[in-house]
């Protein structure tokens, strides 16, 4: 017996098959040649799929035949289609029409047996991908071979070899497991990553403080020796440098609270009021810096571009290797500290990783590598972590800059890092 379909299924399958059916005559109809599809076609095969569903929707054996009918129907089209030249003069091959006929006629067995988002999503990617054809095939130009196999390396960090290691110690020295050191590499390699094709791809970020922005996203002690650098060499950038100093470092607050709410919502809740108002705080001395450094418009001359201050792809396999080394070292440090001088130990060793990269410091306290200490003590730790840092930023904007060049910028850093210690020490002291 045919179980009848809500009037919602029927409508939804309706609405989805027509705006299908438009936005593939909204893209063929710029051409004088006629194809199978449209606003009629795509509703009545939709219905038509529906209905040989609901007759056996065990065994498929009608909707099947129907299935095997039109493809026989478009294995001639096509067939003969093969024949007419495009507008080029060259064999005409694209699949994309058959393919979207037979979307259609499936799309009504989806509406009614799937839950109705998956049929959404089907149709509005299918309508994306056709209509997005030319910025696809101008991005399909312009990303070069190397990246593709980059995102193929991530494929595999993540898909083969991330499900395959252990998810338990294989050391007494520390608690944490191949399975997290590997995670808390995607999970950093993936915003840096993120980062990198922005600054590679994005034009708009070539300019502004937008590339400061997004070395903050991937590296805030990067971006600082490049805008240092670049303000020392060039003196109209200096206002723009100035103020990308402290942008990126107010972005890198924002990117330690994202990351450690991945691994510890708990802690990410205890950290996000003093990370927000420090990143606030930032981005509030960034304007000051960009807007009263203003010069004047006979001064003014059109911005140069800040180039990116990431020169490497984050996800080739050799920075992989060195961020899981780090995180290994720092995890071995961790246990060692944790268990010689408990608490003080991890302050301690807090301070002193703030002058490299912080990334594997906050993932290891995240993931239990300092086990048994409160959560108000992990906070702590991981404000004075990148207090540190900005200290060493400070060094840096001072050295490569020029001294004065820069000054503004490393005070800020200062400032800083002043404020961050402070939270701390309130926090370890339960005044907080």
């Amino acid at each position: 017996m045919i179980q009848a379909p809500s009037p919602a299924s029927v409508a939804l399958l309706l609405g989805l098959s027509f705006f299908l059916g438009l936005a593939f005559e909204d893209f063929f109809g710029r051409t004088n040649t006629s194809r199978p599809g449209g606003v009629r076609t795509f509703p009545l095969l939709a219905v038509g799929g529906g209905a040989l569903y609901l007759f056996d929707p065990t065994r498929f054996i009608p909707f099947t035949g129907g299935l095997l009918v039109l493809g026989g129907w478009l294995y001639l089209y096509y067939q003969r289609h093969l024949r007419d030249p495009d507008e080029a003069g060259e064999t005409n091959a694209s699949l994309i029409v058959p393919v979207l006929n037979v979307q259609a006629y499936l799309l009504g067995a989806i509406t009614l047996a799937l839950p109705h988002w998956i049929a959404v999503a089907t149709t509005v990617t299918a309508v994306l991908l056709l209509t997005g054809r030319t910025q696809l095939h101008a991005l399909a130009r312009r990303i070069e071979l190397k990246e593709i196999i980059t995102a193929g390396q991530f494929l595999i960090l993540t898909g083969i070899i991330l499900p395959l290691l252990p998810n338990e110690p294989v050391t007494t020295l520390t608690k944490i497991t191949p399975r997290q050191v590997w995670l808390a590499l995607v999970v950093v390699c993936s915003f840096s990553y993120a980062s990198y094709l922005a600054q590679r791809y994005w034009a708009a970020a070539a300019r502004g403080l937008w590339m400061a922005a997004l070395g903050g996203l991937y590296s805030s002690t990067a971006a600082t020796v490049v805008l240092a650098r670049q303000a020392k060499a060039n003196p109209a950038l200096k206002r723009q440098a100035q103020a990308g100093i402290t942008l990126a470092t107010g972005i890198m607050y924002l990117r330690i609270a994202a990351v450690v709410a991945i691994f510890n919502l708990t802690l990410a809740r205890l950290l996000a009021p003093p990370l927000c108002a420090l990143a606030v705080l930032g981005f509030a001395i960034c304007a000051a810096q960009y807007w009263w450094g203003k010069p004047s418009a006979k001064d003014s001359e059109p911005q140069a571009a800040i180039m990116s201050a990431t020169g490497a792809n984050p996800l080739e396999l050799g920075a992989a290797a060195i961020f899981a080394a780090l995180f290994i070292a720092v995890s071995l440090a961790s246990s060692f500290a944790t268990s010689q001088f408990g608490t003080s130990g991890i302050y301690a060793l807090a301070a002193v990783i703030g002058v490299s990269d912080i990334d594997p410091f906050v993932l290891n306290l995240v993931q239990g590598g300092a086990a048994g200490m409160a959560n108000t003590a992990l906070a702590a730790a991981i404000l004075i972590a990148a207090s540190s840092n900005n200290m060493l930023k400070a060094f840096y904007a001072v050295s490569f800059g020029g001294g004065r060049t820069t000054a503004v910028s490393a005070a800020a850093l200062v400032f800083l890092a002043a404020i961050g210690v402070a939270i701390a020490v309130l926090m370890a002291t339960g005044l907080a």
